[in-house]
């Protein structure tokens, strides 16, 4: 992936109603050429009204955007060669899917028109089905005439919000792979706004965790997961189990005991552990009361794992462990913990 900075946000802020807070609030981030960069957050956490004022569909009350080197932050939706795929694909549905297509090409007349259409849709896979309408089409091929004609006019970066919510989930995870597969063999930039973590971490290169217009953390789904800075970050980016403890350099003395710390620490603290950095073990009598012995409380099997609740001294645990583990609710287990905890907030 090139280095070359494509989009480059810097401040960016919006609000709708005077004395409430902005919907966005001084957004920074930056997208390479040909990188896919996901905005995840909650409903109202301002990921659409970020890629709309990107888009230049709103206006920013403060703030630039940057594309490839120009200050875009005042430039009309049609100058920006940026490529936007909504929600419900907008698709016109008495136009043909090679109708749909040619739709943004204005630009250009007649055999290089068509031609133009021809190679988009040889690249999405849909030259079979050109002379088909948008109800003839499954949800999956509906998305791909949508991206389709977004990626036709040439733009430098794409725009994708929450393109996956109405497919079942089953065809979500292949229209997702197909998507990402599309706009890699393009070598186009995109960003996808979305709130489901698994579709965030699985396709894009780089995220950024939203909360209330702010951006809490970015980076790379494995330095985010697994190294959130802040509780919310730890919980929103799949389970966590947040623990109080005392920090003394490279371990803390918590509930769980004593734990090893993926940084240096001192004080108060808030640490994540995560679900599958814990498991469990039948008690063993000879340790007597050393040993962190709790109660399961409820076993939820999901195929490739089994996740547990477990009561340990007041305290609720989730724990990750194989789907051949044995306890039950009710059964008497020890808690281990396998990891090194990461800190998520510091002082008292």
């Amino acid at each position: 992936m090139s280095e070359e900075i494509l989009l480059r946000v810097e401040g960016l802020t919006k609000g709708f109603h005077p004395g409430l807070p902005p919907v966005v609030d001084g957004v920074n981030f930056a997208v390479r050429e040909g990188e896919i960069f996901a905005l995840l957050g909650p409903s109202g956490c301002g990921k659409t009204t970020t890629l709309r004022l990107i888009a230049g569909f709103e206006r920013p009350e403060a703030g630039q955007v940057w594309l490839g080197g120009q200050a875009i932050t005042h430039w009309p939706p049609e100058r920006r060669r940026i490529g936007f795929v909504f929600q419900d694909y907008a698709l016109f549905p008495h136009l043909s899917v090679r109708e749909n297509v040619a739709f943004g090409l204005r630009h250009l007349k007649g055999r290089a028109r068509a031609a133009r259409v021809e190679e988009v849709l040889a690249l999405v896979g849909l030259t079979v089905f050109k002379d088909r309408r948008p109800s003839e089409l499954s949800g999956g091929q509906q998305q791909r005439v949508a991206l389709a004609r977004a990626i036709a006019p040439g733009p430098r970066l794409i725009l994708l919000d929450e393109p996956f919510s109405s497919l079942d989930a089953a065809l979500r995870q292949s229209t997702r792979e197909e998507v990402r597969a599309m706009l890699k063999q393009a070598g186009i930039g995109a960003i996808l706004v979305t709130h489901d973590q698994e579709e965030a971490l699985s396709f894009a290169d780089r995220l950024g965790v939203m909360r209330a217009g702010r951006l809490e953390q970015v980076g790379t789904p494995e330095e985010v997961y697994r190294r959130p800075c802040t509780p919310f970050v730890a919980q929103f980016l799949g389970r966590t189990n947040l623990i109080p403890g005392e920090a003394r350099g490279s371990w803390a003395e918590t509930p769980l005991g004593r734990v090893l710390l993926e940084e240096e620490a001192s004080g108060p603290v808030l640490l994540s552990l995560r679900p599958e950095g814990l498991g469990l073990a039948m008690p063993l009598d000879h340790l007597g009361p050393r040993q962190l012995e709790g109660v399961v409380l409820a076993r939820e099997f999901k195929g490739h794992d089994l996740t547990y609740r477990v009561q340990l001294d007041g305290r609720e645990l989730l724990v990750q462990e194989g789907p051949e583990s044995p306890f039950r609710p009710g059964e008497r287990v020890r808690v281990l913990v396998r990891t090194r905890a990461v800190v998520v907030g510091r002082g008292g």
